[in-house]
């Protein structure tokens, strides 16, 4: 039996790494200019991943972190297509988009939240700017099952797309109540339906633990009616609470949160849960059939971890198409505009829609290396690390190795032959485990940290 009440200490503020440097060290220094250049020096042989993000949705999930714009107003749609379209239009002067894509993926928001014939728009769109798409390409898609038809799925179907991700929560309907997301299971059941007459194999459910109201029992519930529909994947997110960045997340009352204890039990329970029907974990939070080729690269330890979670696709730049979507490549990070207005404005200038962005130092990407092999892999080979980048790790990282130490002690990972393993338990606290490596993090006093608690 594990006592989850002391590991309460280590609830702390941190990343989620899905970039290494975070988001908060991106800045305004990096241009336009500076994406450009990096389009030019990029190696033709490096496939291309895109992400495109569409922000709306009908009303306000209070639990949401994402950049959402709210509204009903066809107009609104729209006029965001056609920026999208003139976006592309502007990328493919700089960018070469004959390279192969090996990964497309719509996020937002809503993406079904468009219209199907919308939605078949901007997939043609795309098509036609990028027009060499691998055979094995993965093309998905997330989706509201609130706002999702055979229409939609069939324009997604045309296009290529074999993945959906529904997002989900929680089943238990006090829980869909506070979050103001009310979604019966029987809603869910139906778009799964729909994807798998349309021949998508897999599937992927999103839950959420940590909301408010949710216990032990009400959350076992929720997983249990969950693998009923059989999906292929499950993400199994930590609730971000970030009230200084979204405003609807302070409708609500933190006294229905359960303690970051009862949290790690929910965890540890649904582990062994979805153990004892067939699925194994992969990486923090996500969870896949031992078939997936997302567990098969775990296996091989070459799972790879990017903006949209874990996938098998690495070695491609990333690149952010719609408002706010972030792009990157060996040594950058570049985000667009955040606000329609500013975006709009530098899609009507002629120019990339770039409002600050990150250049990787070779430490960054070093680090960068370290981080996302313990976020993906949940252990790290210290002699490929030095054969890879000319170092001595215990005398680079004598700090972090330090650091580790509680870690070790507390049987959360062992490091013996110059490898970092990481225990099951311990692949729970792997946000906490990751971030001795982070130059960046270890500058800010812990309460000075804007990140989510890791546990």
């Amino acid at each position: 039996m594990i006592d989850f009440k002391k590991f309460e200490k280590y609830s702390r503020p941190g990343p989620r790494y899905t970039s290494y440097p975070t988001a908060p060290e991106f800045n305004t220094s990096f241009t336009q200019e500076d994406l450009i250049n990096r389009f030019k020096n990029q190696s033709n042989n490096r496939p291309l991943s895109l992400y495109i993000h569409i922000p709306f949705c009908r009303s306000a999930c209070y639990f949401c972190g994402c950049n959402v714009i709210f509204t009903s107003k066809e107009d609104k749609k729209t006029r965001y297509i056609e920026y999208l379209k003139k976006e592309l239009k502007i990328l493919a002067k700089y960018l070469n988009t004959n390279r192969t894509v090996t990964q497309m993926h719509f996020g937002g928001g809503t993406p079904t939240f468009l219209a199907p014939q919308q939605l078949k728009e901007v997939l043609d769109a795309i098509r036609a700017t990028f027009p060499n798409f691998a055979k094995d390409a993965e093309v998905s898609c997330e989706v509201d099952p609130r706002f999702f038809t055979k229409e939609h799925m069939s324009v997604l179907k045309e296009a290529g797309c074999n993945r959906l991700s529904f997002g989900v929560q929680d089943l238990d309907p006090q829980v869909q109540k506070t979050i103001h997301r009310i979604q019966p299971f029987e809603t869910t059941q139906n778009v799964v339906k729909i994807a798998r007459d349309a021949g998508i194999k897999s599937i992927n459910i999103d839950l959420i633990y940590g909301l408010p109201h949710q216990t032990k029992e009400t959350f076992a519930k929720t997983i249990r009616d969950i693998v009923k529909l059989d999906p292929d994947r499950l993400a199994v997110f930590n609730y971000a609470h970030v009230p200084w960045m979204m405003k609807t997340q302070r409708k609500f009352d933190e006294t229905t949160f359960a303690p970051p204890s009862t949290k790690l039990e929910i965890l540890k329970d649904t582990i062994e849960f979805f153990g004892s029907v067939g699925y194994k974990m992969v990486g923090m939070d996500h969870f896949a059939k031992p078939q997936d080729e997302l567990f098969k690269a775990i296996q091989k330890e070459e799972l790879h971890r990017n903006f949209q979670g874990y996938t098998t696709k690495g070695g491609a730049d990333l690149v952010g198409i719609g408002v706010t979507s972030i792009g990157d490549g060996v040594d950058y990070y570049a985000q667009n505009f955040k606000t329609l207005s500013e975006y709009e404005a530098a899609i009507d200038a002629g120019n990339l829609p770039v409002f600050k962005g990150y250049s990787l130092s070779d430490d960054d990407i070093l680090r960068q290396y370290v981080i996302m092999e313990l976020m993906a892999n949940f252990a790290l080979d210290m002699k490929k690390v030095e054969k890879k980048f000319n170092i001595d790790f215990k005398e680079y990282f004598s700090d972090a190795l330090e650091s580790l130490k509680e870690f070790e002690d507390a049987e959360l990972l062992s490091i013996k032959d110059d490898k970092i393993s990481v225990t099951q338990t311990g692949s729970m606290l792997i946000r906490n485990i990751s971030m001795p490596f982070d130059a960046y993090l270890n500058k800010i006093p812990e309460d000075k940290r804007r990140f989510s608690k890791t546990i």
